[in-house]
C-alpha cells in the first residue's frame, strides 16, 4: 500500500509547510465504507467541513467526528473553514435518528458529535444535541459519547437539558489565550465564556462527567499566556486537554504567525500535565476529537476507572 505523505490542501496559494506537517492518504478498507455510509445518511463531520489534517487516518480507522445541527455556522471565527449562514431557526428532526443509526451500523464503541454554532435557536440547538444523545443510548447502548459544544448562548437551560441524560466527555474549546481571543474568535464568543461553560458544567454536572478543552498554538500566543490558559481551565474544571497547530484553511483566514515543531509540542504536553491535567495529546496534527477514546481512558485510568 502507498505511505507516502500528503501535503495539506489550502484554498487558494498554498503556504509552505514545515517538513513535519503532512498528512497521511486514505489506505484503510473502512475508509470508503465511512464515506458511503455518511453520504447514505445524509450526515455532516467536522472532519470534512473544517478541513480536518487527521481525515484520512481516521476515516480508515473507522471513526469520524459527526457534526449536529447542519453544517453552516451563524459564526464567523477568523481560524475556521465552516461556512457561515443564518438558518432562521430551521433544524432537521431526523437528525437525531440517524446519527444514532449510523453509530449503530458502524458498531462503534466511542463516538465524538460536534455542532455548529446555532445562535438563531434560543437554546443554542441543546434540544437536538440532547436527543441524539439520547437515541444513541437507546440504539447503542454500549457506546461512550463524547460531546462537543458550542457555549450555547451562555444559557444555563440549555446546558442543564444536555446534562440530564449527560454524555461520558463534555468538551467545549478554549481555542486560544485571553489576549488573542477578541482577534481569533467570533465576537460572540469569549475566552471568559467559555471558562464560564465548562465551570458551570463541572457544577451542575455528575462526579463523573469528564471535562475537555482544546487550544491552537501558532497565532501568536506567548508562552506566559498559554501557561495561564492551561491554568484557568484546570481552575474551571477541565481534565482533558488537546494541543495542535492552527493551519490556515485559506487565504481569507487567519495568518499563522509561527510553526510549532513537534519537540515544543512535547514539552507543552509536559507541562501540561505538571499542571494537574488526567490526559494530554500535544501535537501539530492533533485537534480536539483526535483519539478521542484513548484520552478517555487515559482520564478513567487516572482515576483508578
Amino acid at each position: 500500500m502507498a505511505s507516502a505523505l500528503l501535503p495539506l490542501p489550502t484554498a487558494g496559494r498554498p503556504e509552505p509547510l514545515p517538513s513535519w506537517i503532512r498528512v497521511r492518504p486514505p489506505v484503510g478498507a473502512q475508509y470508503p465504507e465511512v464515506r458511503d455510509l455518511l453520504s447514505e445518511l445524509r450526515l455532516g463531520t467536522v472532519c470534512r467541513e473544517a478541513r480536518c489534517p487527521n481525515l484520512p487516518e481516521c476515516w480508515s480507522a473507522g471513526t469520524a467526528t459527526l457534526m449536529l445541527l447542519g453544517t453552516e455556522c451563524t459564526r464567523r471565527c477568523g481560524f475556521c473553514a465552516v461556512t457561515t449562514h443564518w438558518p432562521r431557526g430551521v433544524v432537521d428532526a431526523s437528525e437525531p435518528a440517524r446519527v444514532a443509526e449510523a453509530v449503530a451500523r458502524w458498531g462503534l464503541k466511542y463516538v465524538v458529535l460536534t455542532q455548529v454554532c446555532r445562535d438563531d435557536l434560543s437554546d443554542g440547538g441543546a434540544a437536538i444535541l440532547a436527543e441524539t444523545v439520547s437515541r444513541i443510548r437507546d440504539t447503542a447502548p454500549s457506546t461512550r459519547v463524547e460531546l462537543l459544544i458550542g457555549d450555547l448562548a451562555a444559557n444555563p437551560g440549555a446546558l442543564d437539558a444536555l446534562l440530564a441524560e449527560p454524555p461520558e466527555v463534555l468538551a467545549h474549546n478554549l481555542e486560544t489565550t485571553r489576549s488573542l481571543s477578541p482577534s481569533v474568535r467570533d465576537p460572540r464568543a469569549g475566552y471568559d465564556r467559555s471558562l464560564g461553560v465548562l465551570a458551570d458544567a463541572r457544577a451542575r454536572g455528575a462526579d463523573g462527567l469528564v471535562l475537555k478543552s482544546s487550544i491552537m498554538l501558532g497565532l501568536g500566543e506567548t508562552d506566559a499566556e498559554l501557561v495561564t490558559a492551561f491554568h484557568d481551565l484546570r481552575a474551571a474544571g477541565v481534565n482533558l486537554l488537546t494541543l495542535g497547530q492552527y493551519l490556515r484553511p485559506s487565504a481569507t483566514h487567519l495568518p499563522v504567525r509561527r510553526y510549532i515543531p513537534p519537540e515544543e509540542f512535547d514539552r507543552w504536553g509536559a507541562v501540561a500535565r505538571e499542571i494537574g491535567f488526567e490526559g494530554v495529546e500535544s501535537g501539530p496534527l492533533v485537534r480536539s476529537s483526535y483519539r478521542a477514546d484513548e484520552l478517555y481512558r487515559s482520564a478513567v485510568g487516572a482515576r483508578g476507572g
